[in-house]
């Protein structure tokens, strides 16, 4: 079966893979076809299964091509399982927030290669767009909406924030960054964590039904991370192929989708080192597996 044709019947069955398996692995290699090892990549599910796999296969396929490597995408069926996956050291190469890079640093000494070098991510709160509500004090005893406990910049910096301002709040955790937009417009919260990327990949009729109320300080975005048990020789490839993508306009929209439109190299001293520093650990939830 052609590239094209597994992606299309990979959208058809993901919803229905979801249901029964924490997992949702991608049928067949990416990239490469001659190649021995098939390294695992596994993507945080900020999006629906279907959305990643949409983004990410069209970019392992050229990144497999240009490296002579192989790849599977992997999708948990939720952000915890992601974390669960990661923290036991299983993905060969991860897309990870933030602070699932200092968690998987910390662990298994995971290293940052990748990460775009345009933009900054900033956790967001919204109201609806037509609220009254015009600060964060009035938030005072609500329900909030958050993708997961331990979303960085969704749900580790907002609540953070609330704390800090002296808000109290009860949380609900629904899943996924468009269920958050979804559930504020819909009335199911009166407010909810987002980030900046996510909010303004949505469609204009999403955006425009929603307002920023607050935004927390900004971070290097996600990186792109390797296990050390990957030889360095391979790191140190599949890092240059991914920057040299850039170079060629024809990959624009693919860097774009996956949300790296300006792959940069990263380490874990200079950018992900200091959010160790902010003391976010009383906000971590390590049990929501």
């Amino acid at each position: 079966m052609k590239f094209t044709q597994s992606i299309l019947v990979l959208r058809l069955v993901l919803f229905l893979w979801a249901s029964i398996s924490p997992l949702i692995a991608s049928a067949e290699c990416i990239g490469d076809q001659s190649a021995k090892k098939i390294y695992t990549v596994y993507i945080v599910p900020q999006l629906t299964a279907s959305e990643i796999f949409v983004n990410w296969s069209p970019l392992l396929k050229k990144l497999g091509e240009q490296s002579q490597k192989c790849f599977a995408l992997i999708v948990p069926a939720s952000i915890p399982q992601f974390e669960k996956e990661l923290l036991s050291g299983k993905p060969d190469f991860a897309f990870a927030n933030p602070y699932h890079a200092v968690m998987a640093f910390q662990s298994h000494q995971y290293i940052p290669l990748v990460a775009d070098g345009k933009t900054q991510l900033n956790g967001l709160i919204l109201v609806k767009a037509n609220s009254k509500i015009k600060n964060l004090k009035e938030l005072n005893n609500s329900e909030i909406a958050f993708p997961a406990p331990n979303s960085f910049g969704a749900s580790l910096l907002t609540r953070m924030l609330l704390t800090q301002e002296n808000v109290s709040f009860s949380a609900n955790y629904v899943v996924s960054h468009k269920n958050v937009y979804r559930a504020v417009i819909a009335g199911d919260a009166i407010a909810g964590g987002g980030v900046n990327a996510t909010f303004m990949r949505e469609p204009e009729e999403i955006q425009s039904q929603l307002r920023v109320l607050r935004s927390t300080s900004s971070y290097r975005p996600h990186p792109f991370i390797a296990n050390p048990n990957v030889p360095l020789e391979d790191r140190k490839l599949i890092q240059a192929c991914f920057i040299n993508l850039k170079s060629d306009k024809v990959n624009e929209k693919l860097l774009n989708d996956i949300e790296i439109p300006d792959p940069i190299a990263v380490n874990y001293a200079n950018d992900y080192a200091l959010i160790e520093k902010i003391n976010l650990k009383k906000y971590v939830n390590p049990t929501r597996y």
